[in-house]
């Protein structure tokens, strides 16, 4: 125990700790001053363009974490693109600070689709009992509205923070030292590999706490409806003067979120045009064909655990949702590395192998797989299933007969969500692909790393370009919810 206590209790290791909870706490609150507003004007004012700052709020989805510290590094400093646009050297951000700004940007959409689905999902009916015994719209709000957005914020914090956590990218780039960079560090330059290996289970066991007080605090949350009726739709506040301020603060948000992205990797694209580098093409193939097995893989295997949820409803199978989750949860770098630890202790052959690395995109993004396919079978009448069986068919051929043709939306959502989450993956790519396997996100990472920033560019504009698929296809689903469920509200 002594030598577990001065392994775990170094004054290193709570710098780390200092440093991994200071980053999560601080970019899960700039997120959410960022989500809240956009949520609540998006679903409460009449803000103008409401579509347009909707997709204000899940555009940044389409830009990795990596590529927005590269951005970051970009534009700034002596050479970058907004120094030489303005005449003036800015700073380049790095450490805390940059580390903070890059993750903020990437993750605040997480908080914005689910404080907006919760805004949209309350009984406004509430709120005007609570005018009528004389609330102002102040004291409604704080007093009523925000609470019952805990459930929603709980959710999208919980994404955040366990990004956070995991992000090895971002932190790496900035020269942040929290755990996941100190794993990284220590594995790769073969200091202490035992070390790295405790490392990581101090990552995990900061992941479970947090999983575990989240779970305890939603048990004590109870926000259901008591009464018959149905939800109203919420009534537009007016921003009157407050019009001006909200459209420069909106506007600033975009400058910094998608405009500034997008106009730099253009700007270095442009630039790199003429510099001979890594072939885009061929880490593009390689992503392809890394991510389409994996997406392939992944949705087989979420196939019968969403059926059973959403069909049997066992205790076992609940437990299987958990794992799936706690795949999902285990930050990538703690991961991998147990992942080549068993590897290279049972099959050696299989390390850094293709098949490996598919199987673990697999484990890892199970989770992200089951909400479509869960929610697509709880959408089909199981009635039509029952009726094949009675007609002889077996509960097999029943299945790919009657249910799978009306699970084809979720099929191919979950696809999608697997296809694109794999293509952004950078820590489990890089410390698992087979030698001489090349990927956009492993080469915008290592490129950006090395200050290329020209030749960084075209592999990060495609990243964003392959994930603006997902953002679009995120913005359809929320669109078809919204218009199913409230048919006569205006988006």
């Amino acid at each position: 125990m002594a030598t577990l206590g001065s392994v775990v209790f170094r004054t290193r290791n709570l710098h780390l700790l200092a440093n991994t909870l200071s980053l999560a706490a601080g970019v899960l609150l700039v997120a959410t001053l960022i989500a809240l507003p956009l949520a609540w004007l998006t679903t409460r004012s009449d803000v103008p363009g409401r579509r347009l700052v909707t997709l204000l709020g899940v555009l940044p989805l389409a830009i990795p974490g990596y590529v927005m510290a590269y951005v970051l590094l970009a534009v700034s400093g002596r050479y970058g693109a907004l120094s030489l646009a303005l005449g003036v050297d800015i700073p380049r951000p790095g450490g805390y600070v940059g580390a903070l700004l890059a993750l903020s940007l990437y993750t605040f959409p997480y908080m914005f689709l689910n404080l907006r689905a919760a805004l949209l999902g309350l009984d406004v009916s509430i709120e005007e009992s609570a005018q009528a015994l004389g609330l102002t719209r102040r004291q409604v709000f704080f007093r009523i509205v925000l609470p019952q957005l805990k459930p929603a914020w709980m959710a999208g914090g919980l994404l955040i923070v366990l990004h956070v956590l995991g992000d090895f990218g971002v932190v790496s780039l900035m020269r942040f030292k929290t755990f996941s960079y100190a794993i990284f560090l220590q594995y790769t330059g073969a200091f202490d590999r035992l070390y790295a290996a405790w490392l990581a289970l101090m990552l995990l066991a900061v992941t479970a706490t947090l999983l575990l007080a989240e779970a305890k605090s939603l048990r004590t949350t109870f926000l259901a409806r008591r009464g018959p009726g149905s939800a109203l739709p919420p009534a537009r506040t007016r921003l009157g003067p407050w019009r001006i301020p909200v459209l420069s603060g909106l506007a600033l948000v975009a400058l910094w979120s998608v405009v500034l992205p997008l106009g730099t990797l253009v700007y270095w694209s442009l630039r790199g045009l003429s510099s001979p580098g890594v072939s885009v093409a061929g880490a593009l193939l390689g992503s392809v064909s890394a991510s389409a097995p994996a997406a392939v893989l992944t949705v087989v295997l979420a196939l019968p655990v969403a059926y059973a949820s959403a069909r049997l409803r066992i205790r076992s199978v609940q437990w299987l949702e958990r794992v799936a989750w706690m795949g999902y949860a285990i930050p990538p770098l703690a991961l991998a590395l147990a992942v080549i630890f068993m590897a290279l202790s049972l099959a050696p052959g299989l390390y850094q192998t293709m098949f490996l690395l598919v199987a673990v995109y697999a484990v890892h993004f199970l989770a992200e797989a089951l909400g479509p396919l869960r929610t697509a079978f709880y959408q089909a009448n199981p009635s039509v299933e029952e009726s094949a069986r009675t007609l002889g068919r077996s509960r097999i051929a029943a299945f790919l007969a009657s249910v799978l043709p009306s699970i084809r939306p979720g099929l191919v959502t979950a696809t999608a969500f697997i296809f694109l989450s794999v293509m952004k993956e950078l820590p489990l790519t890089y410390l698992l692909s087979p030698i001489g396997f090349q990927s956009l996100a492993v080469n915008v990472w290592s490129l950006t790393n090395e200050a290329q920033y020209a030749l960084a560019a075209p592999h990060a504009l495609m990243i964003v370009a392959v994930s603006s698929l997902f953002v679009g296809l995120l913005l359809h689903r929320e669109s078809n919810r919204n218009s199913d469920s409230n048919p006569d509200v205006p988006a």
